[in-house]
């Protein structure tokens, strides 16, 4: 049985998503670990839907967006090192990181 450990980056913003993939796939590849990714999920979107003014003109509303990408990196066969490596990552304030080994 091979180990895995797989890493879940969530993000409103694309460009920090790709910098801290990149960061993730240097460091990783440093100690020798096979890296698989980064692996693009579909884009989640939220709509919301907002009334214009407080009582009357229902017909007058406000769309607004919220989209979520997000990317997986599958990491065969990490070492002690590559486990340290990852710990040691510096990642931006507006990523969502979730391992699971």
């Amino acid at each position: 049985m091979t180990k895995k450990v797989r890493i879940k980056l969530k993000t409103y913003d694309i460009t920090l998503l790709s910098s801290s993939c990149i960061s993730i796939i240097n460091s990783v590849s440093k100690t020798n670990a096979n890296v698989i990714g980064p692996i693009s999920m579909p884009t989640q979107r939220r709509i919301y839907c907002l009334l214009r003014s407080p009582h009357v003109d229902k017909d007058s509303r406000e769309h607004f967006e919220i989209r979520i990408h997000t990317k997986l990196i599958d990491v065969y066969e990490p070492s002690t090192q590559t486990i340290d490596a990852l710990m040691k990552l510096n990642i931006p304030a507006g990523v969502d990181v979730e391992v699971k080994i």
